[in-house]
């Protein structure tokens, strides 16, 4: 059989329909086209993709089921490494990690991994197949803080092994940044709550309300009989470029955006937390973030949105399938452009005017690529005299993430490094005896399947520790 050069297009909504609705964008294949896409997987001996996974999941034999039609048993194969199929099948950057390393991709396009592994939950999802048995218990018991993706799959690689876990949660619903940071359109939020219900069926107790270093304390845990702490909490404190005007109204750290619009649904009518409606809207950065709210800033009804980012196309960190989806909708792209300062509305005759304060313009400056900067990537150098302006209502800064200091500040013997990060070692044991970290937390803003990775890491890790003691 040839190979078919091309992998199979995702059937999507139309750009000119979905820019308006908050309706998942990605239509997922159908099964003809699984079947088609499957056939493309070359099934290499030194399989290649699987050393590209974070999570370790065995692709071709996965892969291998699906060509036969047996896509439940597709599912139950990604799900022995994986606790959340169907959100890495979503918002996993596939073209840097498993697919970068398929054999087919040196002369064709790569096998579409992440479509597959979509597919295969979905089918799983939709089949109403029956929950994974709850293990025996073992007598141990481990707190996980933080119930985004480290969380949950620390806590479901330990749950299948018989722990006892509760996650406790700081927000009022489950999922950490797959439910406040990722919008509906890419990650509809019913499929997490549903990988968040499967661990509840294989025992994990989860408990929201709860912010560690507040209600409880790491200390407290253990007081409580806890044998081992997971941090898994994320990196929730947003970073701003300290420009003046950042404090003007009408500017957003892509955080506080987010989730007003993904976790308090401020784009439904009347909501209880309201947000910017219309007008022009600045983003500023290149990662996914800034893609997600620039598209999300469409979808609540503005006029127009422009992306502000100081580099060229080829260095914008988003994923590829994010920013052709964001030009297909009409995102506006300013690269090689860099913001100087937010100057807001003052009307010296009327000092009570209710505009005053608010978000009018923000000044640029056109960039140019110099030398390598550390990273390797060349540094943006400001062009002298290119200043120019830009017409907005609302600018959202999402230039990055910090991990919240609440846990250091309140954890005797945990230490971190200069830019807030837990110091970890290779099995993600912290400075403190007994504590465990991954994810953002300690790395800063990453993936969902590198944070994904260190709370399967961890998770063994803490198997090895505890199984030693019976």
């Amino acid at each position: 059989m040839a190979i078919i050069p091309k992998k199979h297009e995702m059937p999507t909504q139309e750009p000119a329909v979905r820019a308006r609705n908050f309706s998942e964008v990605a239509l997922g294949y159908t099964e003809e086209i699984a079947l088609a896409e499957a056939q493309r997987c070359l099934n290499c001996k030194n399989r290649p993709c699987v050393e590209g996974c974070p999570v370790n999941v065995q692709i071709p034999d996965f892969i291998a089921k699906m060509k036969t039609g047996d896509f439940e048993g597709a599912y139950q194969i990604i799900s022995q490494t994986s606790a959340l199929p169907a959100v890495c099948g979503r918002v996993c950057p596939q073209e840097r990690q498993c697919e970068s390393k398929c054999t087919l991709g040196i002369k064709f396009e790569s096998v579409g991994i992440g479509r597959l592994e979509r597919f295969a939950a979905d089918y799983h999802r939709n089949s109403g197949a029956k929950a994974a048995n709850k293990p025996a218990p073992n007598g141990h018991k481990v707190a996980i803080v933080g119930s985004g993706p480290s969380g949950l799959t620390c806590a479901g690689d330990l749950a299948r092994k018989g722990y006892k876990v509760t996650v406790y949660e700081a927000l009022h619903v489950a999922g950490g940044v797959l439910v406040y940071g990722i919008p509906e359109f890419r990650l509809p939020k019913a499929i997490v709550a549903e990988e968040v219900e499967g661990l509840k069926e294989l025992g994990v107790d989860i408990e929201t309300n709860v912010i560690i270093g507040k209600t409880l304390t790491i200390d407290e845990l253990f007081d409580m009989g806890y044998e081992a702490v997971f941090v898994g909490s994320g990196a929730g404190l947003p970073n701003f470029m300290n420009i003046p005007g950042e404090s003007l109204k009408g500017v957003y750290s892509a955080n506080e955006f987010l989730t007003r619009s993904n976790l308090m649904k401020a784009y439904k009518e009347n909501p209880v937390t309201p947000i910017m409606k219309g007008g022009n809207v600045a983003v500023v950065g290149g990662g996914n973030v800034a893609m997600d709210a620039a598209r999300t800033a469409l979808r609540l009804g503005a006029d127009k949105v422009y992306i502000v980012y100081r580099r060229s196309l080829e260095e914008l960190p988003a994923r590829k399938e994010e920013v052709e989806h964001a030009m297909e909708e009409g995102i506006d792209f300013r690269l090689l452009c860099n913001p100087l300062e937010i100057l807001g509305y003052n009307n010296p005759e009327n000092p009570r005017d209710p505009m005053n304060g608010f978000v009018q313009k923000i000044r640029c400056i056109k960039m140019e690529l110099g030398e390598p900067d550390a990273s390797g990537r060349r540094r943006p150098v400001e062009i002298e005299g290119s200043e120019f302006d830009l017409d907005v209502d609302t600018v959202i800064m999402a230039i990055g993430t910090s991990p919240n200091p609440l846990i250091k500040s309140t954890t005797k013997g945990l230490e971190v490094n200069r830019k807030g990060g837990i110091i970890v070692n290779e099995d993600g044991l912290t400075t403190r005896v007994n504590v465990y970290a991954g994810g953002d937390a300690v790395t800063g803003a990453a993936t969902v399947i590198s944070a994904m990775g260190a709370g399967k890491t961890a998770a063994a890790a803490i198997d090895r520790l505890l199984a030693a003691k019976a």
